[in-house]
């Protein structure tokens, strides 16, 4: 069976390696069909994401094929297209007994703790497929990105009139775009890239975009009549990006952190007193964001589509993979096909 591996920063390569053993009670066979790319991936080709140990086979975002079940299921059978759900929780934890999976004190992510999906076939927990009867596996391999938007937006429980900001508007940024405007709020995008920019404002049709390198402020206020956001949504992983988040926000307002960086930060705490900030982290989704996504997929409500720009067959990957790391090729989202 074909895998490719990320040996250590910077070094990506083809290997065989031996198939997966028989799939037991509660697990799947699956053959992966697509894989997207996401920043995460990228920051383990360049060696600083957390939680990341070497080698490991990348990819979480995954749309897959059931090939074999390990005991009679009545929600999937051989042949159903899913997508995977790519935290795997312990299900015993305080996390978990409160229904707060997505940060299990054992959780193990697919890709990150555990070898992922850049290969042609894996076992996984039935109840991490959620299966889809009219999305192809290309669009299946999308959803795990919008979840994590999905439950961001579900963490700051946005209230009608409400005024969004969110700054990094890669993936996850239109992510959490794309679920805040399903709510009554008016939604602001920052980033310091103008393509970024123009692509969620061709692509999402997102009207009020600012330029973080031009008294981004400024601009927030003029067009929010002189105030500030009621929530921020930082989704950079950027660390002074993160220090400077609250800046935007209006007193009594939220801000949430959906980016991630290795290191501590800080902010004022006269400032972060005085506005009453509700202060909010966003790690991973649920199923219910993975139920949710889907039905809005299938009813034609999202279509993420174009925010493929790169396709690639994964023999070939070892040799593109550092073009795109690079930004060599002005990447926003990447499909790997099996």
């Amino acid at each position: 069976m074909k895998a490719i591996v990320l040996e250590k920063p910077g070094q990506m390569r083809a290997v065989n390696m031996q198939s997966p053993r028989e799939p037991r009670p509660g697990e799947a066979l699956v053959r992966v069909r697509r894989v997207g790319i996401c920043g995460t991936d990228l920051h383990a080709f360049r060696g600083t994401q957390p939680y990341f140990e070497y080698p490991r086979i990348v990819g979480h975002e995954l749309g897959v094929e059931v090939l074999a079940l390990g005991d009679a299921e009545q929600e999937l059978a051989v042949g159903d297209l899913c997508a995977l759900e790519p935290s795997f929780h312990c299900g015993q934890c305080i996390a978990c007994r409160r229904g707060r999976s997505n940060c299990c004190v054992n959780l193990k992510v697919f890709g990150v703790h555990v070898d992922g999906g850049l290969r042609e076939q894996v076992v996984v927990p039935v109840s991490n497929l959620h299966k889809s009867t009219k999305l192809t596996p290309e669009q299946l391999s999308l959803v795990e990105p919008l979840c994590i938007g999905a439950h961001a937006v579900r963490r700051a429980a946005p209230e009608p009139g409400d005024t969004v900001l969110i700054i990094g508007v890669g993936p996850i940024g239109l992510a959490v775009a794309q679920s805040a405007r399903l709510h009554d709020v008016t939604v602001l995008i920052m980033d310091v890239l103008d393509e970024r920019l123009a692509f969620a404002r061709d692509t999402r049709g997102i009207q009020h975009a600012i330029d973080a390198r031009r008294e981004p402020l400024e601009q927030l206020k003029s067009i929010l009549g002189g105030e500030l956001a009621t929530i921020v949504f930082d989704c950079t992983g950027n660390k002074q990006s993160m220090e400077q988040a609250l800046t935007y926000m209006a007193h009594g307002g939220k801000l949430v952190f959906v980016g991630i960086f290795l290191g501590d930060m800080t902010f004022n705490d006269p400032t972060f007193h005085r506005k009453e900030t509700t202060l909010l982290s966003s790690r991973n989704a649920t199923a219910e964001d993975f139920r949710e996504i889907i039905a809005r997929m299938e009813r034609g409500e999202i279509d993420v589509l174009p925010w493929i720009t790169h396709r690639a067959l994964a023999d070939e990957l070892p040799g593109v993979f550092p073009t795109w790391v690079k930004g060599e090729t002005n990447l926003f989202k990447a499909s790997v096909e099996w």
